[in-house]
């Protein structure tokens, strides 16, 4: 892995102009990170979107099983992750240290609450998500891989509006998704 500093806030809203940039009705998946247990990433050229399981072989249905059971209205509400990939590019200086941010699919999209309210609904490759109303917030793992800067960028409240961090979404249609696959607004 390549040898990083964390980024200085400054250094971060440089970026801004960059990120809000980012295509609103279409954009491409720029990678894709199972992530199999904890503290493991595995980056795919091709991965599959299951309604039950999201993306398989990932341990989010695991994780999900330690705050909520299957009943419990919202439990799928966080099945997969979509960070967009400027945001990842910038905090992490270099690609091989994307998977770290703990997503499961980067896009280079506008993620922003303005763009995707809740309730939308993405085509990913074959697959159909929804997006969540459920927050996704940047944490100390986030804090420790970027720096102090870093979480303050995501979680602020232009971070927030934005979704810097990225959004939460379940899986409606199954279906494949590949690196290079369009992510389109429907």
């Amino acid at each position: 892995m390549a040898e990083v500093k964390h980024l200085t806030m400054a250094e971060l809203e440089n970026g801004l102009d960059h990120i809000r940039q980012s295509p609103k009705e279409q954009g491409v998946v720029a990678m894709i990170v199972r992530r199999p247990q904890k503290g493991k990433r595995e980056v795919l050229a091709e991965g599959t979107l299951d309604l039950h399981e999201g993306l398989l072989g990932d341990d989010w249905r695991e994780k999900n099983h330690k705050h909520a059971q299957e009943d419990d209205p919202g439990f799928y509400d966080n099945q997969v992750t979509l960070m967009n990939a400027r945001v990842v590019d910038l905090v992490a200086q270099a690609k091989e240290r994307w998977p770290l941010a703990g997503d499961q699919i980067y896009v280079d999209m506008d993620l922003s609450i303005a763009n995707l309210p809740a309730g939308t609904r993405l085509s990913v490759g074959a697959a159909v998500l929804e997006v969540s109303a459920l927050p996704h917030t940047g944490c100390k793992l986030f804090m420790a891989r970027y720096g102090l800067d870093a979480l303050e960028f995501v979680n602020n409240k232009t971070g927030k509006s934005l979704r810097l961090r990225g959004l939460n979404a379940k899986v409606v249609q199954p279906g494949v998704v590949r690196t290079g696959d369009v992510v389109r607004k429907m």
